[in-house]
């Protein structure tokens, strides 16, 4: 059988498929092949200048993106999601790249992106320059060496130039600056809009003494639904909740907050268990052992003077109406974040359990109000006039997630360069004086 196998193949089979053949121990015959072709190693000027090549390819591309007249890109991914942008950090990690060189690009952008927060196509476009330069002195027989050298030599004068004409700037002079980067942007025409809040935004939270801004005190809040202008500054937190009963006041004045991060429900045995309900009196004694924990709870908060309580962890409705008849206004699911924040701002303590709530762990506010938004269902809530003087939040507001996504991008863009900027003392000013 393997001889007619054999026979039948024609003469230069093994040759033209580059292969041998074989035969597996049931006699079945398979080909092995060879590799197609032989490695090629490129070394020395040849793969510098390889490296080069690859690396301005994808300047190319980012190329046309560069300057008020870049163009946008829209990029596609594999689930059809579509994303339109000419932000260069946004570009190349959506760009699927195999060489080694070209991955170095994309992450200089991105280092570019978590340091300045700006200048993302413009430092690959320079690099790409650089690179191009580079290559001419590499054909004229100068040592790779040599030319890093020069390029470090040429960066310490640009630097030392820079900092001899630097000037301090004043708050009017930043915002126009701000104003002036809008003007590539989807919001132009509201740009002296946006850089008044994102200039307010960061003399809030700065710190006058240490001339430094910490940025985490700025949260940046998203809602679906109105026009660009309508995005405002709150000198306080803007969480994405709204009070747990329809029936609870919408507004507050100076209230005793409580930061709970325990369940409002009563205690689960940690074994597992199983409970028989025979007849009407075992469920009234049932539901009168659950109405007893949560009296237990309902007294803690009362005993501390609490009047609005915020739930890390959701309760049920029976909870729900307690806490209203006792007049105590509650909001449940506050995100983790939000707990940290509203802490540090109000200066309430954490309370990991019930029996813990104290007055002296209670914060305060000058205002707790329900944001509603226009004839639609979608609330807010807004803590306002916090005792510690610097949590402020921008309430971003766009016709689509896209939208509010490219906003939200502009002013952490924004807050990055303020803190990098250097200010004199009268462009610390307190914007909600």
């Amino acid at each position: 059988y393997q001889r007619r196998v054999r026979d039948s193949l024609p003469a230069n089979h093994t040759k033209m498929n580059g292969g041998s053949l074989a035969f597996d121990e049931f006699g079945r015959p398979f080909i092995i092949f060879r590799e197609q072709r032989q490695k090629e190693r490129v070394q020395g000027i040849d793969a510098i200048k390889a490296s080069i090549v690859a690396a301005r390819s994808v300047v190319s591309i980012l190329r046309t993106s560069l300057g008020p007249k870049g163009m946008d890109k829209m990029l596609v991914s594999s689930d059809g999601d579509v994303t339109i942008t000419n932000d260069g950090a946004t570009i190349m990690d959506n760009m699927e790249l195999e060489n080694q060189i070209a991955k170095l690009m994309v992450q200089l952008s991105k280092s570019q992106d978590n340091e300045i927060g700006d200048g993302t196509t413009g430092v690959v476009v320079l690099a790409g320059s650089l690179l191009e330069q580079a290559e001419g002195l590499l054909s004229k027989g100068i040592h790779p060496t040599r030319i890093a050298d020069g390029y470090e030599m040429a960066c310490r004068v640009a630097v030392e130039h820079l900092k001899s004409i630097s000037e301090k700037l004043s708050g009017e002079e930043i915002q126009k600056i701000v104003a002036t980067s809008l003007n590539s942007k989807i919001v132009n025409r509201d740009r002296e809009h946006f850089a008044e809040i994102a200039y307010k935004s960061v003399t809030a939270v700065a710190d006058q003494k240490r001339k430094d801004v910490n940025l985490d005190l700025i949260q940046v809040e998203g809602k679906v639904g109105g026009r660009l202008e309508d995005t405002k500054l709150f000198d306080g937190i803007v969480i994405d909740k709204d009070f747990s009963h329809p029936q609870m006041p919408k507004t507050l004045k100076n209230p005793k907050i409580c930061i709970l991060t325990c369940a409002f429900e009563p205690p689960k045995p940690k074994t597992k268990h199983e409970l028989h309900v025979q007849s009407v009196e075992d469920y009234k004694k049932l539901a009168s052992l659950e109405k007893g924990y949560f009296d237990e709870m309902i007294k803690h908060l009362k005993d501390a003077g609490v009047t609005l309580a915020l739930c890390q962890w959701g309760f049920d409705d029976e909870a729900n109406h307690l806490l209203l008849q006792n007049g105590i206004n509650a909001v449940r699911w506050v995100s983790g974040q939000h707990i940290e924040h509203l802490s540090i701002a109000t200066g309430a303590r954490i309370v990991p359990r019930f029996q813990e709530i104290t007055a002296d762990k209670l914060g305060t506010a000058e205002v707790v109000e329900e944001l509603s938004f226009g004839t639609s269902k979608d609330r807010m809530l807004a803590i306002r006039g916090c005792p510690k003087r610097g949590a402020v939040t921008i309430l971003v507001r766009g016709g689509n997630k896209m939208v509010l996504s490219f906003l939200f991008s502009i002013f952490v863009l924004f807050l990055m360069h303020y803190r990098f900027w250097k200010k004199p003392k009268d462009a610390f000013t307190t914007p909600f004086a």
